[in-house]
């Protein structure tokens, strides 16, 4: 068995892309189905990796969030610099990455993104260390 992907429901295409590429995802592909009135975007961090599917409805319908789903992670070589690439684009960091290993941010639809520094945590560093928690993560 292979993990596939794991499908979100977006209503802002636009903010939505723009928010994964910033994270270093690059759309695979894209796919619309008229007949059904959607359209697919597959994104990952590499081509044969594993991919999330944006499914953007073409209707005015929105979607509620539902507490039974925890959060998104990803490996990231520096997590500072991530962090600030995100913020710099008006991008609240809900955990910041005290500890130089972890922070939690949100896609522009409510889903809860991990960030994880690839190997051992980076020495504390401000603007992070006395940055408190915003809303939930």
């Amino acid at each position: 068995m292979k993990f596939l992907h794991c499908m979100i429901r977006i209503e802002n295409v636009e903010l939505t892309l723009r928010f994964y590429e910033l994270l270093g995802l690059k759309l695979l592909r894209q796919k619309d189905y008229p007949s059904g009135q959607y359209t697919l975007y597959f994104l990952a961090t590499e081509p044969g990796g594993p991919e999330i599917e944006l499914t953007h409805n073409w209707d005015d319908r929105t979607y509620e969030r539902g507490d039974n789903f925890g959060h998104l992670a990803y490996r990231i070589e520096n997590i500072y610099e991530t962090c600030e690439t995100l913020k710099s684009h008006g991008i609240t960091i809900h955990r910041p990455p005290r500890d130089g290993f972890m922070a939690f941010v949100k896609d522009p639809n409510g889903i809860s993104i991990e960030l994880l520094q690839q190997n051992e945590a980076l020495p504390p560093q401000e603007p992070w260390v006395s940055m408190p928690n915003t809303g939930s993560w």
